[in-house]
């Protein structure tokens, strides 16, 4: 069975965000770039069932500009056995990727299809879904356990709700997203990073998957959310009502 991996490049987790000064975006040049954690998440699962001798071949696949293979060359470090670029515009939104993916599964035809369930740069949360939407195939999302049955062509998923934990069962082909409480993803080793270099990446346009690139919606402007106020020391609970009641006006 092969297993295709999602990867997104976006602002590393420890970098404070900047809004340009023209409110269109966040600014990302000289800043450090990193693979999206629940990507990396989902990247390590299909490393592990692989070396569980349930998998045969872990593509990667990451779309967006030409710096983009930055991050794919990671994540040939980490273990994939091969990669593909779909060179598009970075500010590209969830159903045209959803529809990139889904072209790339008709052309790549994989057992399985694991994604972050969401990016940290704009947490929408939405791809996974939609992918797995357009392909019909059955999705697990949020999964925080991953079992595969080889013979019964079937993946179990347990996943973090509200009332605690959901227990699915999956027809493979399936897509399933990875939560944080997945595993703990690998370091790529220098001698796996020197390997990484003489990996194939295999380049795709959209048009060569004839998928439209076009708009969904349109970003009218970013800004910094308010900054939060000073908290106040009281010294009763009499004060503290009347604040809430008064000032708040919550109660």
């Amino acid at each position: 069975m092969k297993i295709m991996v999602a990867i997104k490049r976006v602002v590393d987790y420890a970098v404070k965000i900047r809004v340009k000064p023209d409110k269109s975006g966040v600014e990302t040049k000289n800043v450090k770039m990193s693979m999206n954690p629940f990507c990396e998440i989902a990247l390590e699962e299909a490393l592990r069932i692989k070396q569980s001798g349930l998998a045969s071949e872990v593509v990667a696949v990451s779309i967006g500009p030409v710096h983009f293979t930055e991050t794919l060359r990671t994540g040939l470090a980490m273990g994939a056995d091969r990669a593909i670029h779909v060179e598009a515009p970075e500010n590209i939104y969830p159903l045209t990727i959803a529809k990139i993916l889904k072209a790339l599964v008709d052309v790549e035809k994989p057992g399985l299809l694991l994604l972050g369930k969401q990016a940290i740069d704009n947490d929408q949360n939405q791809t996974g879904q939609m992918v797995a939407g357009l392909l019909k195939w059955p999705q697990g999302t949020f999964a925080s356990k991953v079992v595969l049955d080889k013979e019964k062509q079937v993946a179990t998923v347990d996943r973090e709700v509200d009332g605690g934990i959901e227990t699915l069962s999956l027809d493979l082909p399936a897509v399933i997203t990875t939560d944080l409480r997945l595993n703990q993803p690998r370091y790529a080793t220098l001698p796996n990073i020197m390997k990484a270099k003489s990996k194939p990446i295999k380049k795709f346009t959209p048009k060569d998957l004839n998928v439209e690139i076009k708009s969904d919606f349109e970003v009218v402007e970013v800004t910094e959310p308010p900054k939060r106020k000073a908290g106040l020391i009281l010294s009763s609970v009499d004060e503290l009502i009347d604040k809430l009641k008064n000032e708040a006006r919550v109660i």
